[in-house]
C-alpha cells in the first residue's frame, strides 16, 4: 500500500488539527491487511482510501476512528493516541460506516433532531431536508425509508454532529448521481473550512481534487 499526495498542500500546525498514522499495521488471523502505513493528516486535509473489496478500507478506517486495534503502530489525533482521547475531543471524530447509525421507530426528522440535540447543535434541520431532497419523508418512520433516503439521513445527521474528522466508509452507496455530487461537494466543503476527510470509495475521482492524498491498499 502506499499514500501519495497528488500536489502540496498548504500546511497547517495546529497540533489539535492534526492526524498521524506512523508504521500502521493490521492483520486478520495470518493476512496483512497492510503494514508500515505513514502519513500526516493537517486541517483541511483530504485523504482519499481505495482499495479493492477485502483490501482494509473500512478496517483502516475503523483503526483511525480508535474503534479496532491496529496489531502495531499508532494513530494520533492532536498528538493523542485515538483509543486513550477524553471525550471532548472523541466527539471531534465522526465515523460513518455501511450502518446508517439511524433509530428505526423514530422518524426522519426526529432522527436528525436528535443528533442535533446530542451535539448541542442549534442547527435547523429543515433546509438540511430540502437540500437533501426529504422534505415528504421528514415524518416517516425510518424503518419505512428507502436505502437511498436513509443513506441521506445518516450523511444530514454527520453534517449536524459538527465534527471536525470525518471518517466516511463507502458513503455514495445506494445514492444517486445528484446524492453523490452532493455528498462529495459537503466534503469539500469541510476540508475548506479547516476540516479533514479520510474517505473510502470505489470512486476516487468524485472526491480526489489537487492536494489531496490518495491512499492505495
Amino acid at each position: 500500500m502506499r499514500a501519495v499526495l497528488l500536489a502540496p498542500g498548504s500546511p497547517l500546525t495546529d497540533p489539535q488539527s492534526t492526524l498521524r498514522c506512523h508504521a500502521l499495521e493490521v492483520w486478520r488471523g495470518e493476512r496483512c491487511l497492510f503494514e508500515a502505513l505513514d502519513f500526516t493528516l493537517e486541517a483541511g486535509g483530504l485523504a482519499v482510501v481505495v482499495g479493492p473489496n477485502g483490501s482494509g478500507k473500512t478496517t483502516l478506517l475503523r483503526t483511525v476512528a480508535g474503534l479496532s486495534p491496529p496489531t502495531d503502530g499508532h494513530v494520533t489525533w492532536g498528538g493523542t493516541d485515538v483509543r486513550a482521547l477524553p471525550a471532548t475531543l472523541r466527539g471531534r471524530i465522526a465515523y460513518s460506516g455501511h450502518l446508517d447509525g439511524l433509530k428505526r421507530e423514530l422518524t426522519l426528522a426526529e432522527n436528525l433532531r436528535f443528533y442535533a440535540a446530542v451535539a448541542d447543535s442549534a442547527a435547523d434541520v429543515e433546509p438540511l431536508l430540502s437540500t437533501l431532497g426529504l422534505e415528504a419523508a421528514a415524518n416517516v418512520r425510518v424503518r419505512h425509508l428507502s436505502a437511498g433516503q436513509r443513506r441521506r439521513t445518516a450523511l444530514a445527521a454527520l453534517k449536524l454532529r459538527r465534527a471536525a474528522l470525518w471518517l466516511l466508509d463507502e458513503p455514495t452507496t445506494n445514492l444517486d448521481a445528484a446524492g453523490r455530487a452532493l455528498v462529495a461537494e459537503w466534503v469539500r466543503e469541510h476540508c475548506a473550512a479547516g476540516g479533514l476527510a479520510m474517505v473510502a470509495t470505489h470512486q476516487p475521482e468524485l472526491f480526489a481534487t489537487r492536494g489531496s492524498m490518495v491512499i492505495e491498499l
